[in-house]
């Protein structure tokens, strides 16, 4: 798939982040993929986006589109057709408010998306967000506010080390709606800044699903948080599932 360039604003993007056991994560993602691994344990988590003035590159403003977004997502190493390591996301599952995401996910972009409802209330510093799936099988809730710091447990000794580790991922992979491809798209920051998001609540029941993940096989680490950010997506190379 090609897509054109797209630019935008995005205007919140939250990163709830899990560590989980590998073995766990490898049961779940295509063979070509392996999980990327952090103290030991595999990283996977949701990424929460609002994106505002979508639109194809040097259009008017007034011509983009706003949405609401949720992506699973695990953080993976692949080798490409020349045998080089790449590392990137692989995408289980899209969520989105947006009838044209929802109908063209697959088609004009990458990755099927599911049609869902979102519900956020923020100010400043505090956030409350809710948001399910029109099909009933994905939820994901959360409140909290701006911190300082990543939770004492977390295993990312600084937010600046788990900013270079996200910030890595920016190419991601998901299955096209005929099951039998991967399509690519790769998102470019021209100012990357995260925050830290003190979560006084999580719930995802993706990641708490033990027919998935196994009891005592992946628990939350932290959370980042990114606003007002310009940024471009551009297509990338895709390639079949095997």
């Amino acid at each position: 798939m090609k897509i054109p360039t797209l630019q935008g604003i995005i205007k919140r993007r939250i990163l709830v982040n899990y560590r989980a056991e590998p073995e766990a994560i490898r049961k779940i993602l295509p063979p070509r993929f392996r999980p990327k691994l952090h103290e030991g344990r595999a990283i996977a988590g949701i990424c929460l986006i609002r994106l505002e003035h979508i639109r194809p590159k040097y259009a008017p403003e007034f011509v983009g589109i706003s949405s609401e977004n949720a992506a699973h997502r695990i953080a993976v190493f692949w080798e490409d057709e020349n045998g080089e390591t790449k590392e990137g996301v692989f995408i289980p599952r899209r969520d989105t408010n947006s009838f044209i995401n929802h109908f063209a996910g697959g088609t004009l972009f990458p990755g099927e998306h599911y049609a869902a409802d979102f519900s956020v209330t923020e100010n400043g510093r505090e956030i409350d967000f809710a948001m399910r799936s029109k099909d009933g099988t994905i939820e994901v809730k959360l409140t909290g506010e701006i911190s300082k710091n990543l939770p004492d447990d977390s295993i990312f000794s600084s937010i600046a080390e788990a900013s270079t580790f996200f910030e890595k991922g920016s190419l991601g992979y998901s299955v096209t709606k005929n099951g039998q491809e991967l399509d690519g798209i790769t998102l470019k920051i021209k100012n990357w800044k995260v925050e830290a998001l003190n979560l006084d609540s999580v719930k995802s029941n993706y990641y708490e699903n033990e027919n998935i993940f196994p009891k005592d096989s992946i628990e939350f680490d932290h959370a980042l948080l990114m606003r007002n950010i310009k940024h471009e997506w551009h297509s990338a190379p895709g390639f079949e599932l095997k």
